[in-house]
């Protein structure tokens, strides 16, 4: 075999080892926690991921702690595992049933994951999340998480972007074109309710093949029966707002 052939298939060895390397190994988490008919209904299915790195541990680790959270239902609530804090959740309704046994309906918790972005430099967890602990409807939720995949650490939304301040007006206009809200109105002039009738950016922002999510839950800025309001911006129109790494 020739050197020029040699080192053309050493050149594709290589490039298919480096595409492999940039992408993360995930196997599905499955957990159907529902013991009875009479049980608190709790479902999970989260990404895990395989490799041993610093990024796949934080992320596990990430994923976990919003899970806990997500299901804290005591405030004392010391869980550590997910299977801790299913078993506090579902402690919680035995105790409420206990109070009001015709008055309890059964609870439910349904966790789902799934891997939105990645590149090089970052991937983002998107995690939908549906709860009824009674009342006259449950609460649907979205949470996006964003790690550094060089340093394997989890980068909050003030991290992702190099000028915030300029940033935040720009998806402010986008906002407004989206909504249907005049420039020159206020913010909240056709029902919303941002604090102090000012603009800002949602709790839960993150990477997708389409470009950067802006997800306001329910209540965060609207009333439930608006439902959550999520605004779309292409990477073309934010990558000057984005720092080094996180440009795609």
């Amino acid at each position: 075999m020739k050197r020029t052939q040699i080192a053309i298939l050493l050149f594709t060895f290589l490039f298919i080892a480096c595409q492999e390397e940039r992408t993360l190994v995930f196997e599905a988490l499955i957990l159907d926690e529902t013991r009875c008919s009479e049980c608190p209904e709790v479902v999970i299915n989260i990404p895990k991921a395989v490799e041993k790195s610093k990024v796949g541990e934080t992320i596990n680790n990430s994923i976990q702690e919003e899970i806990i959270e997500i299901l804290n239902y005591d405030d004392e609530n010391d869980a550590t595992t997910i299977k801790d804090a299913v078993k506090t959740f579902s402690q919680g309704y035995w105790d409420l049933k206990k109070l009001y046994p015709e008055e309890t309906t059964v609870w439910e918790a349904t966790i789902d994951g799934l891997v939105t972005f990645e590149d090089d430099s970052i991937i983002t967890i998107e995690l939908n999340t549906y709860l009824f602990t009674g009342g006259a409807h449950g609460y649907s939720s979205k949470r996006y998480l964003n790690f550094d995949k060089s340093n394997g650490v989890e980068l909050e939304n003030w991290q992702l972007f190099q000028d915030r301040k300029n940033f935040e007006s720009f998806a402010e206009q986008k906002f407004r074109d989206q909504e249907q809200i005049p420039s020159e109105e206020p913010i909240n002039s056709t029902g919303l309710m941002f604090d102090r009738d000012k603009f800002y950016l949602p709790e839960n922002i993150g990477f997708t093949t389409e470009g950067i999510k802006l997800h306001y839950n329910p209540y965060e800025v609207a009333s439930y029966a608006d439902g959550p309001i999520e605004v779309t911006l292409p990477f073309k129109e934010v990558e000057p707002f984005l720092t080094k790494r996180t440009k795609s």
